[in-house]
């Protein structure tokens, strides 16, 4: 079983160790769960590397990617809409 430590991409600070569940919600939310069942939760925030050789997990957080993964899943299930595109791109040009 492997435990692995979970790594912020941006500036490589240890987020969680001994973590033995990453998923995400229904909500989109990333889910990082030790061997008691305990944990926290990264609101948006993407898996980018999972390395089972040296246990680690690189987890790239940014307050746009929630909306990127929701714009991307209503895309992939044709439900998406001018109007989301735009928000979306809106809050792209407020950076």
């Amino acid at each position: 079983m492997c435990e692995f430590k979970v790594k912020n991409r941006s500036d490589g600070s240890q987020i969680a160790e001994e973590i033995l569940v990453l998923s995400y919600t229904d909500s989109h939310e990333l889910v990082l769960k030790d061997v008691l069942g305990m944990g926290e939760k990264l609101d948006s925030a993407l898996i980018l590397d999972v390395n089972t050789l040296n246990q680690t997990c690189l987890v790239l957080q940014h307050p746009l990617i929630r909306d990127f993964i929701e714009l991307i899943l209503d895309i992939d299930k044709q439900k998406i809409s001018k109007s989301r595109i735009e928000n979306f791109i809106q809050k792209l040009k407020s950076l």
